[in-house]
């Protein structure tokens, strides 16, 4: 080293000598005894990978550029899928799109976005946005099962008819029936309503065989007897002589002209001292029910339930009338039928009642019914009795069933259960096919409203300078903007979550109808947050703790853990057997959502006829001198000072006198000193004091179901 030092120094020092500039005198070399001349050689380190002798460059270093994140889009992206595009949480695609033209309030996870909020949100993330490969979908194959061609004439043999009985409710269609049967099934419905269709059937002494649908006449029930109405092949109407036709009896005559069913009257309680069946066929004729006595072909039979009189007549002229039909099925082939009504047994699952149609249902046999399907594990009768096979006409219990159908759904027969998921799978994806073509409608609707909104609002801005436009906009769309948790306002709408729970299928149809109607919302808002079949679970009693709601059950239980369960959260269940009072108590729930209202009481009545001061201590207190005219004064009472039309002072007193004496009360015609809470009012001879009381009254729904 010190010998690279040496050779470095000697050629520094020659290189000035020979021809280089000469160095100042300040740095000549001087004897010792002069100052000394240091000099540091610096030597770069040889860098790594660099070779001896090769001369040193140094390269300037260039910032790297940052690589924008790609995010693959496509067409019709929903708030969800561009979220999960740009691997972040959906509340970043809320935060992206703030202060645009989108409405946030509206946007959910499954919203649809159109292409232009799509690339916005990618741009305003910092990122690069990049069109997913289109990728030629195929068009798939329809999987869904359709019904087999009309059987061979030949093939047919006679069955039995299938008979609703409809009607009015409590005009004794379920006596008429138990008196049919000989069975108490009346005295088992909750306070005398069928509440769900009952499916019997019945031998007459004759041996016919006919099988009765039991309907319910509830108003709520509606849907139930349209159902009713259209698997039957008769439809005996039921009217009370005590009490003529009534709304749901109309009803029912529309349900089986609909269904094009020919009708039996049968005129019930003809016992009663009061009734009157001819004014009954009368009131008929006015609805184009004409009886053969009328000259018309319907006939009329006069009966009662209660004593069982002309009951046999009845079962004959419907015998009479399937005669005249000719009513006849197909015993062989696939099965067809109809879901009367569907529910969720504790021991044997989900559990349909329904009418078979065509076909042999046998135990092992793959049915399909809406999105659900079974094999047939069991077939119970109306006495829970196990049936081995049941043909058409036939009424059984279904067991086996892997979810719950709708009641009305068709039931197919199909050869493999292999088959049945494949029918399952593709109404499901139709069924999501035909949602979102729904939302699309709705979204280009909602789209199209706003831009022409837009438009008009940038067309009345169009005089305006950028600046003046920009400012306006601002104030346009202030209330839009996202306040902080602290500026938000504590007006929320008031809402009341329920979950409703019914023993079959129907009744919480019936129910979720009823609560359709409501209209009330701007009192309080009716949220259903679950409804479903079965008795009350500890599902339900989660999703009440998570919405703070109260759970409806009807015609269910709650066993004692889940009662007690609903009691430590303090979650209200509301258990009823009839469907009236549910919704009375319902509509109690809503009530006592609402804030009470004030309710002002006029106690008395003065006029003030002297003014004068009255001096307390240092204190002067301005005093009226006034004259009950009507009532009473009563010091703890409100009080409130009017001039003209104009009231000028609401609050109470500080002292009431009459003559020298503090007093509690004033009366009629008395005279009295008043002063009042607020010392620098002034009175004037002719102002009125109106004493007042105010009473809180309880808020009442303003929702009338209708019955």
């Amino acid at each position: 080293m010190k010998r690279i030092a040496g050779l470095i120094g000697r050629t520094a020092l020659s290189c000035w000598h020979h021809g280089s500039p000469r160095l100042p005198p300040a740095w000549v070399p001087g004897p010792p005894s002069s100052t000394c001349l240091q000099v540091r050689h610096l030597a770069a380190k040889q860098n790594k990978g660099q070779f001896k002798g090769e001369k040193f460059k140094s390269k300037p270093v260039k910032p790297e550029k940052q690589q924008k994140q790609e995010v693959e889009i496509k067409q019709r992206m929903t708030v969800a899928e561009l979220a999960k595009a740009m691997n972040k949480d959906i509340d970043h695609v809320y935060e992206a799109l703030l202060n645009t033209e989108v409405d946030l309030d509206e946007l959910e996870p499954d919203t649809l976005l159109e292409e232009k909020w799509i690339k916005e949100a990618v741009k305003r993330s910092g990122m690069k946005h990049r069109w997913a490969k289109l990728v030629e979908t195929k068009v798939r194959e329809n999987k869904d099962i359709q019904k087999t061609p009309p059987p061979d004439p030949a093939q047919l043999v006679p069955r039995a008819p299938v008979v609703t009985i409809m009607g009015h409710v409590d005009h004794g269609k379920t006596t008429l029936l138990d008196s049919l049967r000989k069975s108490q099934i009346a005295a088992q419905e909750a306070g005398g309503i069928t509440q769900h269709i009952g499916a019997f059937r019945v031998q007459l002494p004759s041996g016919e065989k006919i099988t009765f649908l039991d309907t319910p006449g509830h108003a709520a029930f509606s849907a139930m007897r349209a159902r009713g109405a259209m698997v039957t092949d008769i439809v005996i109407l039921v009217v009370a002589a005590d009490d003529g036709v009534m709304k749901q009896t109309i009803e029912s005559i529309q349900h089986a002209k609909k269904a094009k069913v020919p009708i039996v009257v049968a005129v019930n309680k003809c016992d009663k001292p009061q009734a009157d069946p001819h004014r009954v066929k009368e009131e008929l004729v006015g609805h184009d029910v004409v009886c053969e006595e009328f000259g018309g072909e319907i006939q009329a039979i006069h009966v009662s339930a209660l004593k069982g009189d002309n009951l046999l007549e009845l079962a004959e002229a419907t015998v009479a009338l399937a005669e005249v039909l000719e009513l006849k099925g197909d015993p062989t082939g696939l099965v067809e039928g109809t879901v009367i009504e569907s529910r969720t047994d504790k021991g044997k699952g989900p559990v349909t009642t329904a009418i078979i149609q065509r076909g042999t249902l046998r135990k092992g046999c793959t049915l399909v019914a809406g999105k659900c399907w079974a094999k047939v594990r069991f077939m119970f009768d109306e006495h829970d009795q196990v049936v081995c096979e049941a043909g058409p006409s036939i009424a059984v219990e279904i067991v086996g069933w892997k979810d719950l159908p709708s009641a009305g759904e068709e039931i197919l027969e199909v050869e493999s259960e292999q088959r049945a998921r494949e029918v399952v799978e593709w109404r499901s994806y139709m069924e999501e096919q035909d949602k979102l073509k729904e939302e699309q409608q709705v979204i280009e609707a909602k789209q199209k409203q706003h831009d022409d909104s837009y438009k008009r609002e940038r067309e009345s801005m169009a005089h305006l300078s950028w600046r003046q436009r920009r400012a306006a906009m601002y104030r346009a769309n202030k209330h839009k903007l996202t306040h902080r948790a602290s500026e938000k306002t504590d007006m929320e709408e008031l809402t009341l979550p329920v979950i409703i729970k019914g023993d079959v299928d129907g009744s919480v149809e019936a129910i979720l109808n009823i609560l359709e109607s409501y209209d009330a919302g701007d009192q309080c808002q009716l949220d259903v947050v679950h409804f479903g079949v079965g008795d009350i679970s500890e599902k339900d009693i989660t999703l009440a703790e998570t919405f703070s709601g109260i759970i409806y059950g009807f015609n269910v239980d709650a066993n004692k853990s889940i009662q007690q369960m609903a009691a430590k959260k303090d979650i209200p269940l509301r258990l009823h057997r009839v469907i009236y009072k549910l919704i009375d108590e319902l509509k109690d729930d809503l009530s006592s959502k609402l804030s009470p209202t004030t309710e002002e009481n006029i106690i008395g009545e003065a006029s003030v006829l002297a003014t004068f001061d009255v001096t307390v201590g240092k204190k002067k207190i301005s005093v009226a001198g006034c004259r009950v005219q009507k009532g009473f004064l009563d010091k703890k009472m409100k009080f409130r000072l009017i001039r003209g039309r104009e009231i000028l002072w609401e609050g109470s007193l500080t002292t009431m006198k009459h003559l020298k004496d503090d007093v509690q009360t004033v009366k009629t015609g008395m005279d009295c000193g008043l002063s009042l809470d607020n010392e620098e009012l002034q009175y004037k001879p002719g102002d009125e004091i109106v004493c007042y009381s105010e009473s809180e009254l309880k808020q009442k729904i303003s929702w009338d179901p209708g019955f």
